[in-house]
């Protein structure tokens, strides 16, 4: 499981692809979620904007990522 560290309240779906590398720009993110599954906490997820809190998980071609505040 990787981690995802946020400095702020929430991170959104589109910006957690962009901070793996896994698409360049948010633009991307539509069309990506459109051809890739993307479960946000056991459920398929196709929003880009889903807001994503610490303790959320996602898992993206077998791939688990954790949402964690990063504290100080």
């Amino acid at each position: 499981m990787k981690k995802v560290l946020i400095h702020t309240e929430y991170i959104e779906l589109q910006n957690v692809l962009k901070k793996e590398n896994i698409i360049s720009t948010g633009g991307e993110a539509k069309i990506y979620l459109k051809e890739n599954e993307v479960f946000v906490n056991d459920i398929l997820e196709t929003r880009r904007g889903r807001k994503l809190y610490p303790g959320d998980q996602i898992r993206i071609n077998n791939e688990t990522y954790l949402i964690e505040k990063n504290v100080g």
